[in-house]
């Protein structure tokens, strides 16, 4: 009795080229996880700037109704601070996108973060998304 015999052999292995778009895949989430994480916590830094720069604006606020006749120009942090809410001791900074500590500029109104040459420092694309701000 005769048995005929494939020519073709069957794998049950992945190819090559399987492979490779396996790992192109996972390399793509990855890459996509890593560029949303980064996004995300860019977010949460200017979310977290904008809460302190509300903190600060209502300790300046209460700080005006206190003392109605003074100039918004000369105030300091030093006027501000016993204002500040849980007691604090402190004048609190920002952390900027870069890690650098940055002051809260407070003889404006509202508050805003200086960026050292006497600039506002807002990475966002809006200086009214709350974001790096108190908004208008």
């Amino acid at each position: 009795m005769k048995t005929s015999h494939s020519s073709r052999c069957e794998s049950s292995g992945l190819t090559l080229i399987e492979m490779s778009l396996v790992l192109f895949l996972l390399i793509t989430l990855m890459a996509t996880g890593m560029f949303f994480n980064n996004k995300i916590t860019e977010w949460k830094a200017g979310r977290d700037a904008s809460e302190i720069l509300r903190t600060v604006y209502s300790a300046q606020r209460m700080y005006l109704a206190d003392n109605p006749t003074a100039v918004v120009s000369n105030i300091t942090t030093t006027m501000i601070i016993p204002y500040l809410p849980n007691g604090a001791t402190v004048m609190p900074t920002v952390k900027s996108l870069t890690g650098t500590t940055l002051a809260i500029r407070v003889n404006v109104s509202p508050p805003n973060i200086n960026n050292g040459s006497n600039g506002n420092y807002d990475p966002s694309p809006s200086t009214t998304d709350m974001l790096w701000d108190v908004g208008p």
